[in-house]
């Protein structure tokens, strides 16, 4: 029985990510694959990319260059996926 609370426990902890600040979460959508999303459902170039703590959720920060000439920046939850807003 103890064998099998182990195994569980660790194939629990095992996708964890730690942060500097100690706390463990899950990432569900990594920076690369929010990128590729991004690339992929729009004609937009990608400037940069960051995974910030705001509001204490992990997000995902992608700049890009619209096909007008504009710069945003899109907040990509990271445990989601989904945009939560886009700067104009």
């Amino acid at each position: 029985m103890t064998k099998l609370f182990k195994a569980l426990l660790l194939a629990l902890l095992l996708p964890t990510v730690a942060h500097p600040g100690g706390a463990l979460t899950l990432s569900w959508v990594s920076l690369d694959d929010a990128t590729k999303q991004v690339r992929k459902d729009s004609n937009k170039k990608v400037l940069g990319a960051k995974t910030e703590s705001i509001d204490g959720r992990e997000v995902h920060v992608i700049k890009i260059l619209t096909p007008d000439g504009r710069i945003q920046n899109l907040r990509i939850d990271a445990e989601t996926g989904q945009l939560l807003s886009r700067d104009q």
